[in-house]
């Protein structure tokens, strides 16, 4: 069940940091006005003075940040016209709030020459705030961009995923309903046996094409479903030998890799040859990578154009998978044609 609470959320991330800073900035300036504040902050009411001063300041930004969020400003795009605001609206705003304090609870009255001063100070603190705001909805925009397009990019990797693995899918099941064809009116009981192999690679197949990667046990059980369909079709002609190390039964590869190169060695391998031919699985590991080799004996040149585009298929697929470490090598090399998946084991 997904938790919709938060409450899975690092605890930096579920922090109100609006309201940590809010509180952090202005507890410094009412900080700042008892320092400079000093001699008369023995008159009464004026330390409580200070904190007022502090509190209509928050008090004043909040309901200035509200009014921005109702009105959509600084939400898409830097206004530099609102740090006019703050100098020309929120500082004097923030003045004669500061100075009816002042006058209620202290009483100050010496004609008001110290006004210029304050006004020029808490336009600067205003500014600095709106500054500072500015900066702070920018980089949350920036970040959220970033996630939105981190986001999209996962989706169309795993879209092109799902079209790579549904281009697999129909090219094998027309090659299995061929063999089977070709046997049905020579041999009903070999074509059952294919039938119910055939049922077992389409169950694999369905719940392969709902995962990223399979272990390569899974993929071995579907392999061999394959071949002992293929061997009911060439009889003596196809010879398999299969040699999996151990630890790599527990390793995960896209659905249909193996299957996808074992189909292209029999295509070209064993249909191309009267006598047929040797088939050749290993998989093995060392220093932290894996290689998974299917072999053949045939050429390169035998290749068509529909097993090269099978195999930049299976290509793009592994490195969706493992990552741009992984390599599907394609090589001819002592009379064998050696397919080759590698990648790293972490």
């Amino acid at each position: 069940m997904n938790r919709t609470d938060g409450s899975d959320m690092p605890l930096l991330a579920r922090l109100n940091w609006y309201w940590i800073l809010q509180g952090l900035g202005w507890s410094a300036v009412i900080a700042f006005l008892m320092l400079v504040n000093g001699p008369f902050l023995a008159r009464p009411g004026a330390v409580l003075t200070c904190i007022l001063d502090g509190a209509s300041g928050l008090l004043l930004t909040d309901l200035w940040r509200r009014y921005m969020k109702l009105r959509d400003w600084n939400t898409r795009r830097v206004d530099w016209r609102q740090v006019l605001v703050a100098i020309f609206i929120l500082g004097p705003v923030q003045l004669a709030l500061v100075t009816i304090i002042a006058r209620s609870l202290v009483g100050v009255a010496d004609g008001g020459s110290w006004l210029p001063m304050l006004l020029l100070f808490w336009s600067g603190i205003m500014t600095a705030w709106q500054v500072s705001y500015m900066a702070a909805t920018a980089l949350r925009r920036a970040n959220r961009f970033e996630s939105e397009a981190l986001r999209l990019d996962v989706l169309a990797k795993e879209a092109e995923l799902k079209a790579l693995q549904a281009q697999v899918n129909p090219h094998f099941f027309f090659n299995s309903l061929n063999s089977v064809r070709a046997l049905i009116f020579e041999n009903q009981q070999s074509a059952a046996q294919m039938i119910d192999q055939l049922a077992t690679l389409m169950r694999y197949t369905l719940a392969a094409s709902y995962a990223d990667t399979v272990p390569l046990q899974e993929e071995m059980e579907a392999v061999e479903s394959y071949l002992a369909i293929e061997k009911i079709r060439f009889e003596e002609r196809l010879n398999v030998t299969v040699c999996i190390a151990d630890g790599m039964d527990s390793v995960t590869i896209p659905p249909m890799a193996v299957q996808t190169l074992v189909e292209n060695a029999v295509k070209y391998g064993v249909e191309q040859s009267s006598a047929g031919t040797e088939i050749r699985i290993s998989a093995s590991h060392a220093n932290g990578h894996a290689a998974i080799e299917v072999a053949n004996r045939g050429a390169l040149a035998k290749l068509g154009d529909s097993t090269r585009v099978g195999l930049a298929n299976a290509r793009k697929r592994l490195l969706h998978a493992k990552g741009g470490n992984a390599s599907l090598d394609l090589v001819e090399r002592d009379g064998w044609v050696r397919a080759t998946l590698s990648f790293p084991l972490s």
